[in-house]
C-alpha cells in the first residue's frame, strides 16, 4: 500500500467494538506501531487495570490514561486503542482532536455483549447484571463517542481484515491524515 499516515489513529469506543484487533490489523495495512493506552497504562504500573481500579480508584487510573495519551500522541504517527473511557474527558478529546484524529468504531450493545460478557478483566462490568450495566454505559456514552472526527459501524460477521478497511477509507476521507491514495 502506497499510503503514509500523517496523524496519529485514535481508535475510540466501547470495551468490545475491536479497538484492539481493528487497530493491530490497521496498522499493519498502513505499517506503523500499533499502541494500546491501557497496555501502556499497565506496563507503567505494574499491575492490571482491574487492579489499579481496586487499589487506587477510577480517578487516578484516568488521570494515568490522560499522562499516557499526552505522551503517545507527542510521537510519530501510530494506530492508538484507548480505554473506553478515555475519551469521555473533554481534556483527552482535545488532546485528541489537536494531535490526531478520531475514529469512532461503533457497535450495537449486542455485538458488544457477545464479545465481553465472559471476560473477568473489564472491571466496570462486575456489577449485579452486567449487560445492563454494559446498556447503560453505551447509551451514555454514545453522544460523546458521537463527537469523534469520524464513525465506523461494526457488524457481527465482518472480519477484523475489513474492519480495518472501512476506517482505513474512512481515514481517506479527512484531509490531512493520509499521504497517497488508498486503494
Amino acid at each position: 500500500m502506497s499510503v503514509r499516515l500523517q496523524r496519529t489513529v485514535v481508535l475510540v469506543g466501547m470495551m468490545g467494538a475491536g479497538k484492539t484487533a481493528v487497530g493491530q490489523a490497521l496498522a499493519r495495512q498502513l505499517a506503523v506501531p500499533f499502541i494500546d493506552s491501557d497496555d501502556e497504562i499497565v506496563r507503567a504500573a505494574g499491575m492490571t487495570v482491574a487492579e489499579i481500579f481496586a487499589r487506587d480508584g477510577e480517578a487516578f487510573f484516568r488521570a494515568r490514561e490522560t499522562q499516557v495519551l499526552e505522551r503517545l500522541l507527542a510521537g510519530p504517527p501510530s494506530v492508538l486503542s484507548t480505554g473506553g473511557g478515555a475519551f469521555l474527558a473533554p481534556g483527552n478529546r482535545q488532546l485528541i482532536g489537536e494531535r490526531g484524529v478520531s475514529v469512532w468504531l461503533d457497535a450495537s450493545v449486542d455485538l458488544l455483549w457477545s464479545r465481553v460478557r465472559h471476560r473477568t478483566t473489564r472491571p466496570l462490568l462486575r456489577t449485579e447484571n452486567p449487560r445492563a450495566t454494559l446498556e447503560g454505559l453505551a447509551e451514555a456514552r454514545a453522544p460523546v463517542y458521537a463527537t469523534a472526527d469520524l464513525a465506523v459501524t461494526s457488524e457481527a460477521g465482518l472480519s477484523v481484515e475489513e474492519m480495518a478497511r472501512r476506517v482505513l477509507r474512512a481515514l481517506a476521507t479527512r484531509p490531512g491524515v493520509l499521504d497517497g491514495e488508498v486503494e
